[in-house]
């Protein structure tokens, strides 16, 4: 059985986050915060993407949505993503903006879906710039 499953102590959304997290560095990014919380919303991860540093002029700060799921069988977890949900993160990542000196940087919204069946590997899937 794959050690990610279900009953093994964290949350399932925090293996699920943790998977993110090492997928995220595997790509280069930078991590710099996790579960950054204010009063209008949360934010799963916060990464810096130096990578686009030539493609875009500068170095990208990355507000990430997580969605872990057991299945993908019904729908894929990022449609959990709706309007709403985007309009609270962008309100918290305004937060996080306003009380960091992030001039000069790039912004976008990503989210990262998992899905944890039980007796199979993690099966991760990067949206960037996904609203």
């Amino acid at each position: 059985m794959w050690p990610f499953a279900r009953g093994r102590g964290r949350s399932f959304g925090d293996r699920g986050e943790d998977i993110a997290r090492d997928h995220l560095r595997n790509k280069g990014l930078r991590i710099l915060a996790r579960n950054y919380r204010t009063a209008g919303g949360e934010i799963d991860i916060i990464a810096l993407d130096a990578s686009t540093r030539g493609e875009r002029g500068a170095e990208t700060l990355c507000f990430v949505e997580v969605k872990t799921r057991s299945s993908d069988r019904y729908t894929d977890p990022d449609s959990a993503v709706d309007a709403r949900k985007q309009q609270r993160i962008r309100k918290a990542a305004g937060h996080y903006l306003a009380r960091r000196d992030t001039e000069g940087l790039n912004v976008r919204f990503d989210i990262v879906s998992v899905i944890l069946a039980e007796g199979s590997r993690p099966q991760v899937t990067h949206i960037t710039d996904a609203f």
